[in-house]
């Protein structure tokens, strides 16, 4: 694949500040009609390539980061109107499962598809729908190459994992759990955009420990490990 353009979608700044300092990332101006939207642009150039990373950013109600799919569309959406990319990339941290081998700090790209796990519509017709299922880039021997794991990616809403979310999760096969990759994927669908997925393990679902104990736990180093994943990603992807 031949790739000049790329746009990286983040949910949190957390997530996102070490990446812009690494590759020296400005701030960019989005289309006016999304001037009331909470997301910040950020552009760059790497490897050779057009570099726009688009973050959630804050909520003005609650004063936290715009994190889940709401957010996500919104941004990617902005980033594709603003950057014509041709790859868009949703990046961040994820939960994974010990019975897949995971460990906290591995990195997954996402293979074959991007789905959700907690939108049950049993309905004609929009089961489907609630089901997502979005392709993605198949970039499964860059990722083989740069050790990272390929693997299907689902999105839900919400940080915990519910009885039923952890039935949908095992019947989709899906080893890495977040919470924006779909609604990216179903943008950049909608674009005609090709898209991809890479996550860090920052927790393990199937842990006993608490979800949120090990997320604030582990932020602080797989925040590093993803950028030097994306920044890998993107060196690889970029004509150099």
């Amino acid at each position: 694949m031949d790739f000049k353009r790329v746009a990286v979608v983040m949910a949190m700044e957390a997530e996102a500040e070490p990446l812009l300092e690494a590759v020296g990332a400005r701030p960019a101006d989005a289309p006016a009609w999304a001037a009331a939207l909470p997301c910040k642009l950020y552009s760059a150039y790497e490897a050779g390539l057009e570099l726009m990373v688009a973050v959630g950013g804050t909520d003005p109600f609650t004063g936290v980061d715009c994190i889940g799919t709401q957010a996500a569309a919104l941004a990617t959406q902005v980033a594709v109107s603003a950057h014509a990319p041709d790859l868009v990339v949703s990046a961040g941290t994820a939960g994974g499962y010990r019975r897949s081998g995971a460990e906290v700090g591995h990195v997954y790209v996402a293979w074959p598809r991007i789905v959700c796990h907690d939108r049950r519509i049993p309905l004609g017709g929009f089961d489907a729908f609630g089901r997502g299922e979005h392709p993605v880039a198949d970039l499964r021997a860059t990722a083989a190459e740069l050790g990272m794991r390929s693997g299907i990616v689902t999105t839900g809403d919400s940080l915990d994992e519910s009885t039923a979310d952890a039935e949908a999760i095992a019947a989709s096969g899906a080893e890495v759990k977040e919470m924006e990759a779909a609604a990216v994927a179903w943008v950049a669908r909608l674009n005609e955009v090709p898209v991809t997925a890479l996550k860090v393990i920052s927790d393990l679902v199937d842990d006993p420990a608490p979800t949120p104990e090990q997320f604030a736990a582990n932020l602080g180093s797989v925040v590093l490990i993803l950028r030097d994943a994306v920044k890998a990603l993107l060196d690889r992807l970029g004509p150099g």
